[in-house]
């Protein structure tokens, strides 16, 4: 007994002894059993498909691997915040995590729009190539860092469609007057064509294209715009998404919150939006060809291509809108830079591989 008493009493002043020496980010052993209560805020309507459910997942997913030491409860838009005040919650700390998109950002970080997808830039699948392995998430934290928010990609659209008309474009002169919803630097191109951008949240698209406050819209693809109910008001549907490739959600972690867990914490954060990234896409690939074939077959919209000339000149206008933004910010123009750069180099390995198989396949 008087061994046992001593050696138990050995371990506990090991034990003390490794708990008086704090992590480097201050964090002491003590926080490794801690429970932390932290608020996500979001820009999705509650629990709406795709993007909501992103949300959930997310959380779901640190809880589950945290064993309910890190707990999460989630505010829809407007329920603790406005959609577009999702950024500044997080920095202030109201909130410790927010689910929304880089693209609602510009306005106060020009290079933000380029980690949410630029008009004909990247694919999903070069993005995150680009994100991970080529200097783009190094970027997008020092983007981020002033603000004291860390950004980690938490989902992903996938290509995306050109947006629901009330009437037909045939030529770039229909673009001249028209309103629509579009975020980004797809925003300042339409404006370049002649059109009026308006940025309006998810939730107020169906009201607005009813009482005819906008012209048009674009959202993201069959699968959430069919949950919208879009196709009850505009009967055209045009592709390609030319504005938005690969349409990125981030997770925004508020920096002094993250200081505060310990680095298995830490590190199931990271893992998570890593996999919640991943089963949004696959959502997405998985249930927008179901909804394209139920908006055509059983609501009657009619699919419509952009005429070529059309999207040549939407092209040319992108050139000059990321010129001009890379000549106005520092920043932006190593983003731009960056982004591009990677963009070129992977164009010949694509062309001899996705491309290539692609064509074969539809042989």
């Amino acid at each position: 007994m008087r061994r046992r008493t001593l050696l138990t009493s050995a371990i506990a002043g090991i034990a003390a002894t490794a708990c008086s020496k704090p992590d480097e980010t201050g964090a002491d052993c003590e926080s490794s059993g801690r429970a932390f209560r932290w608020k996500m805020v979001t820009s999705w309507p509650t629990n709406f498909p795709g993007f909501g459910s992103a949300a959930n997942l997310l959380a779901e997913t640190i809880e589950r691997n945290s064993n309910g030491r890190v707990r999460i409860r989630i505010f829809a838009a407007d329920e603790l915040v406005p959609a577009f005040e999702v950024f500044d919650a997080v920095s202030s700390g109201t909130a410790e995590l927010g689910h929304s998109a880089p693209v609602y950002w510009k306005g106060k970080i020009p290079s933000a729009q380029f980690f949410s997808g630029i008009p004909f830039g990247m694919l999903p699948m070069e993005f995150n190539a680009w994100l991970y392995h080529g200097g783009g998430q190094e970027l997008w934290s020092e983007a981020y860092a002033p603000f004291g928010v860390m950004p980690f990609t938490a989902g992903n659209t996938g290509p995306q469609m050109g947006g629901w008309f009330r009437r037909e474009i045939e030529s770039i002169d229909d673009l001249a007057g028209l309103k629509m919803r579009m975020p980004g630097l797809g925003a300042e191109v339409l404006q370049r064509a002649g059109a009026t951008p308006v940025n309006i949240s998810g939730a107020e698209l169906f009201t607005a294209l009813q009482t005819g406050a906008i012209d048009a819209t674009e959202w993201a693809g069959p699968y959430n715009d069919q949950a919208f109910g879009l196709h009850e008001i505009a009967p055209y549907y045009y592709y390609p998404g030319w504005h938005e490739p690969s349409g990125t959600l981030e997770c925004l972690v508020n920096a002094a919150a993250f200081a505060q867990l310990p680095e298995d914490l830490r590190a199931i954060v990271r893992s998570a939006c890593r996999e919640t990234n991943e089963v949004m896409l696959a959502e997405f690939t998985a249930r927008n060809q179901v909804a394209l074939r139920q908006l055509v077959d059983e609501h009657g919209v009619e699919l419509r291509r952009f005429p070529d000339d059309v999207m040549r000149r939407l092209k040319k206008l992108t050139a000059e809108v990321i010129a001009e933004a890379r000549d106005h910010d520092a920043l932006t123009d190593r983003v731009a830079e960056s982004y591009s750069g990677f963009q070129r180099q992977s164009l010949e390995w694509r062309r001899v591989s996705t491309d290539a198989f692609l064509d074969a396949r539809s042989d």
